[in-house]
C-alpha cells in the first residue's frame, strides 16, 4: 500500500477518535449530572476520563495486542506524551487564552478556581508520576506490577476524595444536549448508556487505526515510532480535551476548564502508566524519560505558585510552554 494511503488512514483515525471522544464525553457528563455528582468531580473525574480514553486505548491496543516492538513504542509514546502535553502545553495555552479573553473584555484576567481542588490534583499527579519514573531504574517486573497496583489504588483514593467533596459553587452551567436525545431535557440512562458505548467503540477503532498508521509512516521515514507518538498522538487525542477546556474558559467555567486538564493528568499519571508497567519492560529511552521529568517540573511549578501565592498568575503559567517548545527543538535537533 502507498504512503498516501497510510497518511489518509492516520487522518481517518484522528477523525474517528475525535468523534468517539465527543460522544463519550457528552454522555459521561450527562451521567454525572443524572447521578447528582458535584461539578468539581464531573470536571476532574467524568470529563477527564472521557477525554483521556483515546490516549488510554492506544497503549492498551498497541502493548497488549500489537505484534512488534514498534507498536509497543507507539503505546509508550501515547502513555508518556499525554501528561507532558497537558502540563507543558495545554495549561499554558489556557493561561494565554485567559489573558487574551481579558484584553478583549470578555472576562476577568484571573482564574476563578477552588485552588484546594487544583492543589489536590497536582499533588496526586506528581506523586504517581514520581513512582512511575522511579520504576525505570528498578528492572524488576514484580516491582513494576506492585507499583502499578499501587498507582491504581492511588487513583481510586483520589476518586473517593473528589466524590466526597462538596460543590461549594453550586454548579457553573448546564451541559449541551445529549447527542442521542437532543430534544430531551433530561435524557434517560438508556440513551446515555447507548451513546457512551457508541463513543467507546469509536475510540477503540480510532486507536487501532492510529497505531497501524503511525507504525507504517515511522518505518517509511525512518522516524522512531516512540518520538512520533510522543508528539503526534497527544496532539490528535488531546484535541477534544483542549476544545472543551477552551470553550469552558470562554464561558467563565474555570473549574470545569482546569479540572478537565488537571484531573486528566492524575488519570494519565496512574492508570495508563500502570498499563505500561505491566505490559512492557518499562525500559525507557532518554527522550522518553525527559518527557516525564519535564511534566513533573511543569506540574511542580504550577503547584509552587499555589503554595507561595495562593493562586496562579496567568503570565507565569503561560511561560511553562517554554518546556514544550524546548523539548520539541531538542527532538528535531538530536
Amino acid at each position: 500500500m502507498t504512503l498516501l494511503f497510510y497518511v489518509l488512514l492516520f487522518l481517518v483515525s484522528v477523525a474517528v477518535t475525535l468523534g468517539g471522544c465527543s460522544l463519550f464525553t457528552n454522555a459521561i457528563e450527562w451521567l454525572g449530572k443524572r447521578l447528582g455528582i458535584s461539578e468539581g468531580a464531573v470536571g476532574s473525574i467524568f470529563a477527564a476520563i472521557g477525554t483521556t480514553l483515546p490516549e488510554t486505548s492506544i497503549p492498551v491496543i498497541a502493548i497488549f495486542f500489537g505484534k512488534s516492538q514498534q507498536e509497543a513504542d507507539v503505546g509508550l509514546g501515547a502513555i508518556l506524551g499525554a501528561p507532558f502535553m497537558l502540563s507543558t502545553l495545554v495549561l499554558p495555552i489556557l493561561a494565554l487564552l485567559l489573558i487574551l479573553f481579558a484584553r478583549a473584555g470578555k472576562r476577568s484576567a484571573q482564574f476563578h478556581l477552588n485552588y484546594g481542588e487544583v492543589r489536590t490534583d497536582l499533588t496526586f499527579f506528581t506523586v504517581g508520576y514520581a513512582v512511575a519514573l522511579g520504576c525505570v531504574f528498578i528492572p524488576s517486573h514484580a516491582v513494576h506490577v506492585a507499583a502499578a497496583i499501587g498507582l491504581m489504588g492511588l487513583y481510586i483514593y483520589y476518586m473517593k476524595i473528589k466524590f466526597s467533596a462538596e460543590d461549594e459553587d453550586g454548579g457553573e452551567g448546564s451541559l449541551d444536549p445529549l447527542v442521542f436525545a437532543k430534544r430531551a431535557q433530561t435524557p434517560s440512562y438508556t440513551m446515555i448508556g447507548l451513546q457512551a458505548v457508541a463513543g467507546l467503540g469509536g475510540l477503540i477503532a480510532g486507536a487501532h487505526l492510529f497505531v497501524t498508521a503511525a507504525e507504517t509512516v515511522a518505518t517509511t521515514f525512518a522516524v522512531s515510532p516512540l518520538i512520533l507518538a510522543l508528539l503526534i498522538a497527544p496532539l490528535a487525542t488531546e484535541l477534544p480535551e483542549m476544545s472543551n477546556s477552551f470553550l469552558w474558559l470562554y464561558r467563565k467555567k474555570d473549574r470545569l476548564a482546569i479540572g478537565n486538564v488537571t484531573g486528566a493528568m492524575v488519570f494519565q499519571g496512574t492508570f495508563p502508566v500502570s498499563v505500561g508497567l505491566i505490559g512492557t519492560e518499562w525500559a525507557l529511552a532518554p527522550s522518553a524519560m525527559l518527557t516525564m521529568v519535564l511534566a513533573m517540573v511543569a506540574a511542580g511549578l504550577c503547584l509552587l505558585q499555589i503554595l507561595v501565592g495562593g493562586r496562579w498568575q496567568p503570565a507565569l503559567l503561560g511561560a511553562g510552554a517554554i518546556l514544550y517548545v524546548g523539548y520539541t527543538v531538542y527532538l528535531y535537533a538530536f
